[in-house]
């Protein structure tokens, strides 16, 4: 499964170039804060499996004013060093690799 080109955000790690992008709008889960924000990450010229990372912090766009923090490019380029180093493998196809950087989030 591939990413939809709008919205997505281009990142150069060690070389290779990967696209990724947040949802816009919250699921119902992360729009009540009770669930992490995430988003997907997946190889610019060769879509494989899809990173899925799960942020330790609400949706941007949650409707009960929980604390949030923005998802930076250097977030984004730490988790895919992560998941390469935990076996994801971008360019094969396959199932969403599932990346849980959530350890701390607690539920509004």
């Amino acid at each position: 499964m591939t990413l939809r080109s709008k919205g997505t955000r281009r990142i150069v790690v060690d070389g290779t170039t990967y696209r990724w992008r947040l949802r816009g709008r919250p699921t119902y889960s992360q729009g009540l804060a009770a669930s992490p924000c995430t988003y997907a990450v997946e190889h610019a010229e060769y879509p494989g499996a899809t990173l899925v990372v799960a942020t330790g912090h609400a949706h941007p766009s949650n409707w009960v004013s929980a604390r949030f923090a923005p998802v930076r490019p250097a977030h984004v380029a730490e988790s895919i060093r992560m998941a390469l180093a935990q076996g994801w493998q971008p360019i094969t196809p396959g199932s969403p690799f599932l990346l849980n950087r959530a350890e701390n989030f607690i539920p509004f």
